[in-house]
């Protein structure tokens, strides 16, 4: 849109502006503030475990590629099932699949707590249980991040992002510290039936959250169906795209640190477990601190400036690592990491939850953690194995490199705005059958007839383009433009979706933000009326018309 020209115009009045954002606005709704307490009890819990399995296996071996395993172990089902986890996530009932999730990862926890009692453990036990536990995180993690829409107002929703990765390095800081106090003082047994307790808390706060039930819909859709379209909407968002690509390349060289730490507490540092439990928890409080600032931050920063200010960070403390500093200061440097962490997952994530409608939020989350959870494994087990040929010092340096030469070259690569409306805009009439449609029937080819003057087709052409994958985002599974040949001026827009079903979804999926896409296209028609819409459903009564 051009500025008229033709006569001044007083500026504009600039809006009122809002006061800066304390950070802290979620905690005061007290749905949001008690399942977030639930969640620090229940990653402490979490990390509680997480540092007695590291600890233990460095007791069983001390090959670097078998304690990476356990890193990988713990990843590679989020890598596998995150996607399926969330179809689930957008098809079930989100609250009865977090409790269910919640007791599953329970009875692993008391065969931890089992196995060590009686003595039993291996490093094949300790890497299938936590195996085991990775397939409960990954149907756990799109799900707990899908629900925090529902517990917000949508102004408060960037905050409410950060205060879980807040609360998750609360976790941090006091978990691994306190398992690993633990772990010298009482034992594996206790140290893993202090991780079985925190469950209880995070299910009695998932049975007090009183969900709307959600009314009976002929629209619902099945898991085959959701999949489908989770796919088609991850495979068709370039802005989605652009966020998975980045997140791959941070997080597939910072996994190095992560998978060597044990070693680097063990054989670089000298230490016992209760000192890992303090490097782990110096994380945690670096991340506590970086999430306190993160607000002011943002004020100063754009996503890609901190993006790349953490992966600097990162590699500056993973260089500082390989030259095995004394052990105070390790414990400083890792405040830094922690710091550098939260930055690049609140970013990350935060982009992703503000760039996905509703609909698809639980799918498309899952392909993001998947693809984070793809890189931290696949990292893990190269790190591992190079570790084993030149030593942990040489990788750590080798990685760090690379870290801060990824960081400069993804620097140009720039995440998305994630400004758009994305509110369901259901401005598209109801289709008009002659005879009600199976919903399943199908596929369903859509016509949209345009005349377009000749020196417009250019720039018609360049506005579709954006629509057609819009198109794709909702539903279509194929998309094309013809033009008539014997009237160039008259166009056909086409595409296909699987069923009647997934056509009348496609109806409410299209956002204001897409409406103006549709806008910006039409504007190009100059037919008396809207261009003509037609629908046609694929011939499936092979009886009709037999003699």
């Amino acid at each position: 849109m051009s500025e008229s020209t033709t006569s001044p115009t007083p500026p504009p009045t600039p809006p009122p502006t809002s006061p800066r954002s304390d950070g802290l606005a979620p905690l005061r709704q007290s749905l949001f503030t008690v399942l977030w307490v639930a969640t620090i009890i229940g990653n402490v819990g979490s990390f509680v475990r997480d540092v007695t399995s590291s600890w233990l296996i460095t007791d069983l071996s001390s090959s670097p590629a078998a304690v990476a395993m356990v890193q990988a172990a713990a990843t590679l089902p989020i890598f596998l099932l995150a996607i399926p986890a969330g179809v689930l996530s957008d098809t079930l009932d989100r609250r009865k699949l977090l409790i269910g999730i919640q007791l599953f990862l329970a009875g692993i926890s008391l065969c931890l707590v089992l196995l060590s009692l009686a003595d039993m453990h291996s490093v094949a036990s300790l890497i299938t249980l936590t195996f085991l536990g990775g397939i409960g995180v990954a149907l756990m993690g799109p799900t707990w991040q899908a629900i925090v829409p529902e517990l917000v107002e949508k102004k408060d929703l960037k905050d409410a992002i950060a205060l879980n990765s807040l609360g998750i390095n609360i976790a941090r800081a006091i978990g691994p510290a306190l398992g690993g106090l633990i772990l010298a003082g009482l034992g594996a047994a206790f140290t893993y039936g202090v991780d079985l307790i925190t469950y209880v808390f995070v299910i009695a706060a998932l049975l007090w959250w009183k969900r709307p039930r959600a009314q009976p819909d002929t629209l619902d859709e099945r898991f085959p169906g959701a999949f489908r379209a989770g796919l088609r909407y991850a495979r068709a968002s370039h802005e989605l795209h652009v966020v998975l690509l980045r997140a791959f390349l941070f997080f597939v060289l910072t996994s190095s640190v992560w998978a060597l730490l044990p070693l680097v507490a063990r054989q670089l540092l000298e230490g016992g477990p209760g000192f890992y439990g303090v490097l782990l928890g110096a994380i945690g409080l670096g991340a506590i601190g970086g999430a306190i600032v993160m607000p002011r931050l943002r004020a100063h920063l754009s996503a890609d400036g901190l993006l790349l200010t953490a992966a600097l960070a990162t590699a500056m403390v993973m260089a500082f690592l390989s030259i095995a500093p004394p052990k105070w200061a390790a414990v400083a440097v890792l405040l830094i990491l922690g710091a550098s962490w939260i930055t690049a997952l609140t970013t990350l994530n935060g982009v992703a939850q503000a760039i996905l409608p509703n609909w698809v939020r639980g799918r498309s989350l899952a392909v993001y953690l998947t693809v984070f959870n793809g890189a931290m494994t696949a990292g893990s087990l190269t790190w591992g194995a190079i570790a084993q040929g030149i030593g942990v010092p040489s990788t750590l340096l080798a990685s760090a490199v690379g870290l801060a030469a990824i960081g400069f070259l993804a620097h140009r690569i720039k995440l998305p705005k994630g400004e758009s409306d994305l509110v369901p805009s259901n401005h598209w009439p109801e289709p008009l059958t002659a005879t009600p449609v199976e919903q399943d029937r199908g596929p369903v080819l859509i016509q949209i007839e345009y005349r377009i003057a000749q020196e417009d087709r250019s720039e018609f052409l360049k506005a579709l383009a954006r629509l057609s994958a819009e198109r794709r985002r909702d539903g279509a599974y194929a998309w094309g433009i013809t033009e008539d040949s014997a009237d160039p001026e008259l166009m056909l827009e086409w595409f296909q979706v699987e069923s009647w079903a997934e056509h009348l979804r496609q109806h409410r999926r299209v956002s204001k933000y897409d409406a103006d896409i549709q806008e910006d296209v039409l504007r190009f028609h100059h037919g008396k009326q809207r261009p003509v819409v037609r629908h046609f459903l694929a011939f499936n009564h092979p009886h009709e018309g037999r003699a």
